[in-house]
Parts: C-alpha cells; sequence; structure tokens
C-alpha cells in the first residue's frame, strides 16, 4: 500500500509512538512483543520525550531517532529503536544503546540495586541474523553450559525482522497481536491487511489516528520528507560506492593480466586486443 506514509520512518514512528498521548498505542505495542515469551500485560507507560529533534538530527543518515519509556508497573526502562537500513555491527549498536540507557541516571554512590532493568527492541528493515525463520528474537545473559541459569534480567535485547516476517507463509493476525502490528507497520501490506488490523486492535487504531493527525501537519510532514531523503541518499550513495568499487577492481584485474602478457613477452597486438588496453596504458604498466 504505497500511497500510504511509511510507519517504520523512525521519524513518524517516534512522532506516533513516543509522545506524550502516546502511551495507549505503545503500551499495546510493548505487550505484542513482550507477552509472547510469558511476561506480564504491561498495563500502563510512562514515555520519555524527544523534544530537541534538530533539523540535523534529522538529515544524519546515521542518527538513530528512538522511542523511550518507563514500564510503571516495575520501573522497567524501554527503548523501541528503527533501522531501515544496515549500517553494520547491529548487535554492538544494540548494546551500546543499551548500554547508554542503562547507565543514564547512575550517580555516585548509587546502590546497583536501584538501577532500572532495561529492554531495548529494534525493528529491523533488513535480515540481521542470518539463520533460522524466526523474525522475533530476543537475548538475555544466561550461563554458557547451564542455560537456565541467568546472570541478570537487567538486559533484554529483542530483534524484529521485517524481512523474514513478510516471508511468513501463514500471517496470524486474528489471534497474534505481534502479527497484527507488524501488518500494519509494513507499507507492503495490502489496504485490506491494514483495514482488518486496525479493527481487530484498539492500539493500532489510535496509531493510526495519530499517524492520520501528524500526516495534516504540514511540518511535521516536511520533517518526514526529509528523513525519506535522508535514508535514500545513504542508499544511492553505498550503490554508487558499491559499482565504484565494483569497476575500478575490474580495471585493476585487468591491468594486472595486461601486465603477466607483458611480462610473457606476447605481442602489444594481442594485449590490446583481449583486454581492451590502449597502447599508451600497456606502455605505463
Amino acid at each position: 500500500m504505497k500511497d500510504r506514509l511509511n510507519p517504520l520512518n523512525d521519524y513518524l514512528f517516534l512522532k506516533v509512538m513516543g509522545e506524550k498521548g502516546d502511551e495507549e498505542q505503545l503500551c499495546a505495542f510493548l505487550n505484542a512483543v513482550l507477552c509472547r515469551e510469558g511476561q506480564a500485560i504491561i498495563e500502563s507507560v510512562e514515555i520519555i520525550e524527544n523534544k530537541t529533534i534538530l533539523a540535523e538530527v534529522i538529515g544524519d543518515k546515521t542518527s538513530i531517532l528512538d522511542v523511550r519509556a518507563m514500564i510503571v508497573e516495575n520501573n522497567r526502562k524501554i527503548g523501541v529503536e528503527v533501522q531501515l537500513r544496515n549500517m553494520g555491527d547491529m548487535g554492538r549498536r544494540s548494546l551500546f544503546y543499551w548500554s547508554r540507557e542503562f547507565s543514564r541516571g547512575m550517580e555516585a554512590g548509587q546502590d546497583y540495586q536501584e538501577s532500572s532493568n532495561v529492554i531495548t527492541i529494534n525493528i529491523l528493515d533488513y535480515e540481521f541474523l542470518p539463520s533460522g525463520e524466526d523474525f522475533h528474537t530476543s537475548f538475555h545473559i544466561y550461563e554458557d553450559k547451564r542455560r537456565e541459569i541467568l546472570l541478570t534480567d537487567a538486559l533484554e535485547i529483542h530483534f524484529i525482522d521485517m524481512v523474514k516476517f513478510r516471508r511468513q507463509k501463514e500471517k496470524d493476525i486474528q489471534k497474534d497481536a505481534l502479527h497484527r502490528w507488524l501488518t500494519w507497520f509494513d507499507q507492503n501490506s495490502s489496504r485490506s491487511q491494514v483495514e482488518e488490523a486496525i479493527k481487530m486492535d484498539s492500539g493500532i487504531q489510535k496509531a493510526e489516528e495519530k499517524m492520520a493527525y501528524v500526516s495534516r501537519d504540514k511540518e511535521a510532514l516536511r520533517v518526514y520528507q526529509m528523513r525519506e531523503m535522508a535514508l535514500s541518499d545513504w542508499t544511492s550513495g553505498l550503490n554508487h560506492a558499491r559499482r565504484e568499487g565494483l569497476r575500478k577492481g575490474m580495471e585493476k584485474g585487468i591491468e594486472k593480466v595486461a601486465a603477466r602478457m607483458k611480462k610473457r613477452g606476447a605481442p602489444i597486438e594481442q594485449i590490446m586486443e583481449d583486454t581492451g588496453l590502449s597502447l599508451e596504458d600497456i606502455a605505463a604498466l
């Protein structure tokens, strides 16, 4: 459904899920992710707003816009980040963002018991973990040989792979809340699939209403388009670098072949014919 705004544009995601007043839809999404693993239902969240989103941040192709919140019942911190492009080394990046949130607010002399557990949820639009077809994976710190021993529950990192989700043959939006959310997030979903997900889930209804509201805000729409352009520029630049690297690699390879032919005493005419190099190029080898 390409005529609709992309909910996984990270700026739009922040506007729809990460501002005061967005607690209902954020809470519903968090429950869709966390309750799949048997965790207790989250009743309420407190959103921690990022009020200073500057133009240079929006235009930066590598900047991360995250949704931050606190689960009221148990003071666990939540960070939700969207990554549409593979910036490389996602495991370490995610660990860095987790540690930043974990250490934030720690004061000198504070008891470690008072530090909040942190859950990081990464929504990726590329394949990060190569093995398996599980689109939702989560990580904790367990003992290597006795996996039943958890070192600490302070760390919890989730990855949601949209590419693998799209490959799922059966998407059960009737029974699976996360399937419903990812169907709504996915710009490739059909109109009927999106509408069905909206009808079935009050949290998604709230998110759809907020997205419609944001889309009528000219300034927000301008920033959304800036973010889309920044990501497109990043992709174009990467593809250009790859093409240029291939071209230079091929040229280097041809020069090596010509140099070996020349060293073996092959006729200049044959080297020119086999490699496509000019007389001047061959003479310069």
